[in-house]
C-alpha cells in the first residue's frame, strides 16, 4: 500500500474540520480579534502532526500485516512438516510392529531350541557322569593292575638281580676252576718232568761203564725250577745280574671284563700341573686297553690313556681335560714282551713327552697349556670310566700285566726316565704306585716281585 497520499475521505474530513474551524475562528475572532492566518497556521501544524502520526500508525500495521503473512506461511510450513513427521512417524510405526512380531515369532522359536538345548545339555551330562564313573572305574582296575606289574616287574628285577649275582659267582668260579686247571697242567707237566728225570737217572746207572763219578744234578735243576715258580703256576727265570729290580709289584688282569679294575685308597689331593706317568707293560692281546682313567663329577675324562679293542689298533689316546686328547702310538707294546713306558706332560709348556724303552716315540707343544687336572676325584687303573667310578666297558678293560706303576707330579728329565728303564731307583716326588691300591676288584692279582724277571 501506498501511504505517502492521504485518502479522500481524509480530505474531505480536513475540510470540514476546517471550515468549522475557520467559522469558529470568525465568531472567535470577532469576539476574540485574532488573526486568521495564526490560527490557520495552527491548524496546518496540527495536520502535518496528525498526517506524521497517521503514517506511523498505517506503518505498523503494515509492518504487523506482513509479520501476519510471514507467520501464516511458517504455519503452513510447519504444518506441512508435521504432515511428513506424521506420515514417518506412521510408517516408523508400521515398521516397528513388524519387527515385533517377527521379534515374537524368533522369541517363540528360541524358547523352543533352547528346551531342545536343555534336554540334550541334560541328556549329555548323563552320559559324561556315567563315563566319568566308568572312566573312574577303568582307572583304578588299571591301578590295580600298574600296581601287579609293578611287584611282577620287581619280582623280575630281584631274579635279574640273582642271577647276575649268580652269574658272577659263576664267572669267578669258572676263573678258579681254569686257575686250578693250569695248577694241574703245571703240576702234571712238573711231574712227567720228574719221571722223565728219574728215567734218565735209571738209563745212566745201567750204564756205569759211560756214567761220570760225580754224581748226578737233575733231581737239583728240577727243585730249582719248583722253586722259582709263580702263583699262577708258571716257571720264573732266574734273576741274572742286569734285572731289573726296582718295579716292587705288578697286577694281573687275566681277561676282559668289566669286573677287573683296582682302585687306589688316596687320590690327587692337590691339583696337578706336570705329571709323570711311568710303567712296565705286558700283553699278549692284539690291543692295549684303558691303562688308568681319572674321572670328577663334571668330567670323566680328566686323566685318560684310553685304548679299545678294536680290529686294528695302532694308537690310544692320552686324554688330558677332555675333549684335549693326542694319539700315542703302541704297536711296539704288543709283542708279549715287557715294554717300559713312559709318558710326560708340562702344563707350563703345553708339551708333552712319550717313551718306549728309554726311546722317545713321540712329542708335541700346545697341548693343554695353562690347564691345571684337578683334585677330589677318582683314579682307576685297568677301566675306562664313562661316569665318575663307573659305567665301564668290557671292550675298553686293559688285558695283561702293569708292573712298576708309578706316577710323579712333576716332568721327569730323559735322564731319570732312562735310569727307571734300567734299573735304577726311583725319583723323588712320587705320590701314588701300586702301594696304594685299596680294592682289587674282579679277578685281578696283586703280585708283590721286587725284580721283573719275577713278575709273572
Amino acid at each position: 500500500m501506498d501511504f505517502s497520499k492521504p485518502p479522500p475521505w481524509l480530505s474531505l474530513l480536513f475540510v470540514t474540520c476546517v471550515l468549522q474551524a475557520t467559522c469558529a475562528d470568525s465568531a472567535d475572532g470577532m469576539n476574540q480579534r485574532k488573526p486568521f492566518f495564526e490560527r490557520f497556521r495552527r491548524l496546518e501544524e496540527q495536520f502535518r502532526r496528525f498526517q506524521e502520526l497517521s503514517l506511523a500508525r498505517l506503518q505498523i500495521i503494515s509492518e504487523n500485516f506482513n509479520a501476519s503473512s510471514t507467520v501464516d506461511l511458517r504455519l503452513e510450513m510447519l504444518a506441512e512438516q508435521f504432515r511428513n513427521i506424521t506420515a514417518t512417524v506412521s510408517g516408523f510405526q508400521a515398521a516397528t510392529s513388524h519387527d515385533i512380531t517377527s521379534l515374537k515369532s524368533w522369541v517363540k522359536k528360541l524358547l523352543k531350541e533352547n528346551k531342545k538345548i536343555d534336554l540334550k545339555m541334560s541328556t549329555l551330562e548323563k552320559v559324561a557322569n556315567e563315563r566319568s564313573k566308568q572312566a573312574w572305574t577303568e582307572k583304578k582296575q588299571q591301578g590295580e593292575v600298574t600296581s601287579n606289574l609293578s611287584s611282577h616287574v620287581e619280582e623280575q628285577r630281584q631274579q635279574i638281580s640273582a642271577l647276575t649275582a649268580g652269574k658272577k659267582r659263576l664267572h669267578k668260579a669258572m676263573d678258579r676252576m681254569q686257575e686250578d686247571i693250569k695248577e694241574q697242567h703245571v703240576q702234571i707237566a712238573r711231574f712227567q718232568q720228574q719221571m722223565k728225570s728219574a728215567l734218565q737217572n735209571d738209563a745212566l746207572s745201567a750204564k756205569s761203564t759211560s756214567l761220570d763219578r760225580h754224581p748226578p744234578a737233575a733231581p737239583r735243576v728240577q727243585q730249582a725250577k719248583v722253586l722259582n715258580q709263580s702263583p699262577s703256576g708258571e716257571q720264573r727265570s732266574p734273576a741274572k745280574g742286569g734285572s731289573i729290580c726296582n718295579v716292587k709289584s705288578m697286577l694281573h688282569f687275566p681277561n676282559s671284563s668289566t669286573e677287573n679294575y683296582a682302585t687306589f685308597s688316596k687320590n690327587l689331593s692337590t691339583g696337578l700341573f706336570e705329571m709323570t706317568i711311568c710303567s712296565w707293560v705286558s700283553t699278549k692281546s692284539n690291543y692295549l686297553g684303558t691303562i688308568l682313567s681319572y674321572a670328577t663329577e663334571d668330567n670323566d675324562n680328566k686323566l685318560v690313556l684310553h685304548g679299545r679293542n678294536t680290529s686294528k689298533q695302532s694308537s690310544i689316546h692320552l686324554v688330558i681335560g677332555d675333549p684335549a686328547f693326542r694319539e700315542l702310538p703302541v704297536e711296539p707294546l704288543l709283542d708279549g714282551h715287557w715294554h717300559h713306558l713312559c709318558i710326560i706332560w708340562s702344563s707350563f709348556e703345553g708339551k708333552y713327552w712319550y717313551y718306549i724303552d728309554r726311546r722317545l716315540i713321540a712329542a708335541g707343544s700346545k697341548f693343554q697349556k695353562g690347564y691345571e687336572i684337578p683334585a677330589g676325584g677318582i683314579l682307576i687303573v685297568g677301566q675306562e670310566q664313562d661316569k665318575m667310578g663307573g659305567e665301564f666297558d668290557h671292550t675298553e678293560a686293559f688285558v695283561g700285566n702293569l708292573a712298576g706303576f708309578t706316577i710323579w707330579n712333576r716332568a721327569l728329565s730323559p735322564g731319570e726316565v732312562s735310569g727307571i728303564a734300567t734299573g735304577k731307583a726311583l725319583p723323588g716326588s712320587r705320590i701314588l704306585t701300586f702301594n696304594d691300591i685299596s680294592t682289587l676288584n674282579g679277578s685281578i692279582q696283586h703280585v708283590n716281585c721286587t725284580c721283573l724277571d719275577h713278575c709273572y
